[in-house]
């Protein structure tokens, strides 16, 4: 007869949790969507980049794909993402990253957000913040025409991050780039555009691609140097907007533009979010947001 600690010690055969399997490969596929769309990049795109076929893609990101490690590093390098961010679990830390996501963890989403700009504030560099402004969002917000208006009107240094990009690659067109290159050597030329730009300009108006955002440390770079002015409009006025300027490329072959425009938006919107001020331009002229815009940098720098 079997003692308790016989029963105890009893070796019970190992069952698959097929549940706990599904929803790491959701899980998996969610991050590797969530990323894409931070980046605004078609899957299509991904494919080619990342030499992965783009119906396997499609399954991985509906959480059916059972991904090897090494198509996984592909994608991740695709995506000019660190592969550990595409996995659901918790990557090795510093003990002061440890005690810092702990403290983190027990506070509501405003309380991280104050504590997020307390660490900008604390890390500032020199006085830039008050005479530096960037313009982050998704194209078709209205960032060009504002930027235009704030040079001309204001004489501030204007400075159009896609075209010193574009320099620096010895005038190559953003899509070549990134058909050359891809996402890792256009973000590498992105930061280097910028660390020149903010390094050459203590008082200057910053355009920024929509995707920016998608890349912390570009970030945190331009939140610790610029007033940074979120440029919003409402989805519907980003593709008309966009189509209207020529650009055809949102709707070309593609009968979900507006709901992947939206997915990019909600993936993307956390990020936006941190700037400092936001302005809204759907339902206003140029002249009305402009004057809305000024009003938001005088008040910005009157309170720095």
């Amino acid at each position: 007869m079997t003692n308790g600690i016989g029963k105890l010690m009893a070796v019970k055969p190992t069952v698959k949790d097929e549940s706990n399997t599904d929803e790491f490969l959701q899980q998996v596929g969610d991050l590797i969507r969530g990323a894409r769309a931070k980046r605004g990049i078609t899957r299509k795109t991904l494919a080619v980049d990342s030499s992965v076929s783009e119906r396997y893609l499609a399954n991985l990101e509906q959480g059916k794909g059972n991904i090897s490690i090494n198509l996984l590093r592909q994608v991740a390098d695709a995506l000019n993402t660190p592969m550990d961010q595409l996995l659901p679990s918790k990557t090795r830390q510093s003990p002061e990253q440890a005690l810092i996501n702990e403290l983190l963890s027990q506070l509501d989403r405003k309380e991280q957000q104050l504590a997020l700009e307390l660490l900008h504030q604390k890390f500032a560099t020199g006085n830039g913040h008050k005479t530096r402004i960037a313009l982050i969002g998704l194209r078709g917000a209205g960032k060009t025409t504002l930027a235009t208006l704030l040079e001309e009107r204001l004489n501030i240094p204007l400075i159009r991050l896609a075209e010193e990009i574009e320099n620096l690659s010895g005038g190559m067109p953003i899509s070549e780039i990134f058909s050359l290159w891809g996402q890792q050597g256009y973000r590498r030329l992105e930061e280097k555009a910028l660390f020149s730009a903010l390094q050459a300009n203590d008082s200057c108006c910053i355009e920024t691609g929509g995707s920016i955002v998608s890349e912390p440390k570009t970030l945190n770079l331009l939140l610790t140097t610029c007033l940074v002015i979120w440029v919003q409009a409402s989805p519907e006025d980003h593709m008309n907007r966009v189509t209207a300027q020529g650009d055809l490329r949102p709707m070309a072959n593609n009968p979900d533009a507006m709901e992947d425009l939206q997915h990019i938006l909600k993936e993307r919107t956390p990020f936006y979010e941190q700037a400092h001020k936001q302005l809204f331009t759907s339902g206003k002229t140029a002249e009305q947001s402009f004057l809305e815009l000024e009003q938001l940098i005088k008040e910005h720098q009157a309170s720095s």
